[in-house]
């Protein structure tokens, strides 16, 4: 054989290997499960569990307030691509029949929030005299770490129903997981067991950490209502005042969404410190854009400040 020829052949066996490693890398990610997110604890929890067998749109990223978003047109498109939708429940989304026309129905939508029992709350809405507070569902169970470790069984098990090929690989994650979430539980248990149970008293900007108090032996006021669009009557505000200086408040604790005029009222009149800032509604942003990073800097937080 000449050169030229033997050159030629080493071109096109090069060639051939390049289309059939293309071909693999394709139909590896075409085996994916493609998933659309609409929680940050969500998104991290089908990434852990999934790890390289699924391909995650997170639609709603650390920081952005859920009781506020809206999909976009971008996002609607992404979910229509998607064989498993994420959502919190509990009512947290009002937007599920956009994401359900989105897909025609041919994809899963997974309320995760609904599979688990819920906390009951009062909205703060009183106004004028008249008390218009109804009982709802608390949104925010992801405060509580049993309620996490739920979560992660129930996404695993929904991987394992799109692709039972993969069930041993969505185990092991998962239980790795769990696992991570037992060592979580157990720092937060040291760490509020430094505050004495008469101290553990929680004033923040809106009511979602019931499931936190629940758990850790909290007593809590909100200064608006459950949802950060819900904003706190003068009425309200005034019976928070005079509770927490009945209660000796040591600290409240806030969020950006919060208006400036009721932090001002509050602290004047009652003289107690702002503690810090939480992140009451999924994950925040840099060391706290992991469910690790976010309870622990939520719990330091509040336990340090209240001492």
């Amino acid at each position: 054989m000449s050169c030229v020829a033997s050159y030629r052949s080493m071109i096109k066996a090069g060639s051939i290997f390049c289309f059939l490693a293309a071909a693999v890398i394709t139909a590896h990610a075409a085996d994916k499960i493609k998933v659309a997110s609409f929680s940050t604890i969500d998104t991290e929890i089908v990434q852990q569990v999934g790890g390289d067998h699924v391909d995650v749109a997170a639609l709603v990223k650390p920081g952005v307030d859920p009781h506020e978003y809206e999909p976009t047109p971008a996002d609607l498109r992404k979910v229509n691509d998607a064989q498993l939708i994420l959502t919190s429940g509990k009512h947290m989304e009002n937007y599920l029949n956009k994401l359900q026309e989105a897909t025609g129905g041919k994809a899963d939508l997974l309320k995760v929030g609904d599979h688990f029992s819920s906390l009951k709350m009062k909205t703060n809405e009183v106004e004028d005299g008249a008390d218009n507070r109804s009982v709802t569902e608390d949104p925010h169970w992801w405060h509580s770490i049993p309620n996490v470790k739920q979560a992660t069984k129930i996404i695993r098990d929904e991987l394992i129903k799109l692709d039972p090929t993969n069930k041993a690989d969505f185990e092991k994650n998962g239980n790795a997981y769990l696992a991570k979430l037992d060592a979580l539980d157990n720092w937060v248990k040291r760490k509020v067991a430094e505050l004495p149970r008469d101290k553990r008293k929680l004033v923040t900007s809106h009511d979602a950490f019931q499931y936190l108090a629940r758990d850790y032996g909290f007593q809590i006021e909100a200064i608006e209502g459950m949802s950060t669009e819900t904003e706190a009557s003068n009425r309200h505000v005034s019976e928070l005042i005079d509770d927490i200086k009945k209660q000796n408040v040591k600290a409240i604790f806030l969020e950006s969404t919060l208006n400036p005029k009721v932090t001002t009222q509050i602290t004047r009149e009652t003289g107690v410190k702002i503690g810090g800032s939480l992140y009451p509604d999924g994950l925040g942003p840099g060391d706290a854009s992991t469910y690790e990073g976010t309870m622990k800097h939520n719990v330091s937080t509040i336990v340090d400040a209240l001492k």
